[in-house]
């Protein structure tokens, strides 16, 4: 395997080639703009002009480095594109022509870059002393690129300078190694307790605990703070509901009642701040706990102050304001976005400015509505507007609950008293 100085000791290694395959010392490795730079006689010049991916070595773990069960980080494998010019000291190319029928020739009796050719190349530069490409288990092939005239002299044309004859080589396969340590896990020595191996049963449910829905109180969109809502699957009777956040590191985490082995209720805490969740069931099964998979729950905000509202604009020589001021159940932090919807429009918690310290959490937040004296108020006013307070993207509960008695088929309606008017 190589490293870093992969791609500059291909390059020394061809330099080294030509120079004594053809017998003159002007071999350069230059863009094509500064090639003939304090040179004037016999040269040929080696632009490396395109690096590309090799997609056959891309995902292949390292060669006598990775035993099984191990992970590691697959090599960078390159394809290497260089441009190999010819230039002469007179105006006739005929000498040109000669000098990269000369090379060619060289490159075509050469494939294959040895370890030798390459460890040769690279010790005696200061800079590629350190390298290791001659120690890569894959050889490194020189092959004729066919590139059509018209790409070519695109290429030329980049530079802004006239065309010469040229051949264009990739050399492949160049593989880096990452510097990233693999994974070496230990091997096992025992296939379960006492050695048994592995241990089958001939049901299609599995023996591990397994989550399948959730179901929320009717007719909510959301779960809330202090809600039973029930966990549904199989082997659930002796689990736990764990409840896990991006945002929380420890969520206070709800109580759990087995109702059968298919069914749990699961009281969320009253002080668990809306947004979302993940929610599963570990099963306590020695020496592990056996965890079922993950489902997302979305906890929403509780509006406490009483609604509907009425709120009336101020007007300055230069503003026309309106604030409105919610409160919530439960605490939510300061990084969380909160917003409140007014029918279509959405605001966003507004805090002081310049801030002063700001608590942690907080359950009260202000939103201000704010245009410019003369202009249209951004959000219609004398309009009782249905209210939402989001946080995180989780919406309160807007929606008419059921009363005592009222069947489930029921038509879903808003609820009249979640709205707030600004005069």
């Amino acid at each position: 395997m190589s490293n870093q100085l992969a791609i500059a000791a291909v390059t020394a290694t061809l330099r080294s080639l030509l120079v004594r395959g053809v017998g003159i010392p002007d071999v350069t490795a230059r863009p094509l703009d500064n090639a003939r730079r304090s040179v004037t006689g016999h040269q040929l010049n080696l632009f490396l002009y395109q690096v590309l991916p090799d997609a056959a070595f891309r995902n292949q773990d390292l060669p006598r480095q990775i035993k099984p069960g191990e992970t590691g980080f697959p090599a960078l494998p390159l394809m290497l594109s260089y441009l190999l010019t010819a230039y002469s000291d007179d105006e006739d190319d005929t000498s040109a022509h000669r000098l990269l029928g000369q090379a060619m020739s060289v490159l075509h009796d050469h494939p294959l870059l040895g370890a030798a050719e390459i460890h040769n190349a690279t010790l005696p530069t200061t800079d590629l002393s350190d390298s290791d490409l001659h120690q890569q288990i894959e050889r490194v092939r020189i092959n004729l690129d066919p590139v059509s005239f018209k790409d070519m002299s695109q290429m030329w044309t980049t530079f802004q300078i006239h065309y010469r004859l040229s051949a264009a080589y990739q050399v492949s396969v160049v593989l880096i190694e990452s510097t990233r340590s693999p994974k070496t896990p230990l091997p096992v020595l025992k296939r379960g307790e006492d050695d048994q191996g592995v241990i089958s049963q001939p049901d299609v449910t599995p023996p591990f605990p397994v989550l399948s829905s959730i179901a929320l109180p009717k007719r909510q969109l959301n779960a809330q703070p202090g809600d039973v809502i029930s966990l549904f699957g199989s082997n659930l009777a002796t689990g736990t509901a764990q409840l896990r956040s991006s945002v929380l590191a420890n969520p206070p985490q709800p109580t759990t009642a087995p109702v059968s082995d298919a069914q749990l209720d699961v009281t969320l805490p009253n002080d668990l701040p809306p947004g979302y969740y993940t929610i599963r069931v570990d099963v306590a099964s020695l020496p592990d706990t056996i965890p079922s998979k993950e489902l997302s729950l979305a906890v929403a905000p509780v509006i406490t102050t009483a609604l509907p509202m009425i709120v009336a604009r101020v007007v300055s020589p230069t503003t026309i304001t309106a604030t409105i001021t919610l409160g919530s159940s439960v605490n939510v932090l300061l990084e969380q976005r909160v917003s409140l919807l007014l029918g279509d429009f959405e605001v966003r918690r507004t805090f002081p400015v310049p801030p002063p310290p700001l608590p942690a959490s907080t359950n009260t937040f202000d939103f201000v509505i704010e245009t410019p004296t003369g202009a249209q108020f951004p959000v219609a006013t004398g309009v009782a507007l249905l209210a939402r307070l989001r946080v995180d993207g989780v919406d309160s509960e807007f929606i008419v609950p059921l009363g005592p008695g009222d069947p489930e088929t029921t038509p879903l309606e808003f609820d009249e008293n979640k709205k707030i008017t600004i005069n």
